[in-house]
């Protein structure tokens, strides 16, 4: 887990600026409403490469905005990991159905890369969106995106062919090829390294 740090006067620190410029491109939300969600985010915090956010059996009580690097979201399986997708900055990352049913969680959340975080906890977020009608349409959007992006996945896995698996993420998710290892592609894609240098080069 990060160590977190609490942060003085959330709204004005620097970090929040990203957060605000990302939360002012999503059309139901006033200028109210991010003022309403900036302080919330109290906490600040780090991994290093091959920390963990999240792992087996925790239980989540935040969620977080990545500021800088990348991180692996995975289920770890006796013969190897099950990737289920990958954070970046300007992204949320959590593990989500524990951070929703305060259950412990069945998937790590890594860093691949020395990774800069906010935090809100699960508490002040379920509230907003309890309370403010706008973050409340906002989340059920993003849970039904994110619904989606399941299902697209459960159909990459389900392709036979190692070159239709590559051409689905490359037209979904192309940013993914500039960002991550190729290692951990090739595995999110289920296929070696060595397979899918001979389908595309990305980023090794």
């Amino acid at each position: 887990m990060p160590t977190l740090q609490d942060i003085d006067q959330p709204a004005a620190h620097p970090d929040i600026r990203m957060l605000a410029e990302l939360m002012r491109k999503i059309p139901q939300l006033t200028e109210a409403d991010i003022d309403e969600l900036l302080p919330l985010w109290k906490r600040r915090g780090s991994l290093r490469r091959g920390e963990f956010l999240s792992q087996v059996g925790q239980v989540e009580t935040h969620l977080y905005f990545m500021l800088k690097g990348t991180m692996r979201i995975y289920m770890p399986l006796p013969e190897e990991d099950a990737y289920t997708g990958f954070a970046y900055p300007g992204t949320m990352v959590t593990s989500v159905p524990s951070f929703l049913s305060g259950k412990p969680s069945e998937f790590c959340v890594q860093a691949l890369q020395q990774c800069e975080l906010l935090a809100i906890s699960r508490t002040d977020w379920l509230g907003l969106v309890e309370q403010n009608p706008n973050f409340g349409r906002f989340w059920r959007q993003e849970m039904e995106r994110a619904v989606l992006g399941l299902i697209e996945r459960q159909i990459d896995l389900l392709l036979p062919e190692p070159q239709q698996r590559l051409e689905r993420v490359l037209k979904r998710s192309p940013h993914l090829f500039q960002l991550i290892p190729r290692r951990h592609i090739a595995a999110y894609l289920r296929m070696t390294p060595e397979t899918l240098s001979r389908l595309g080069a990305v980023k090794s």
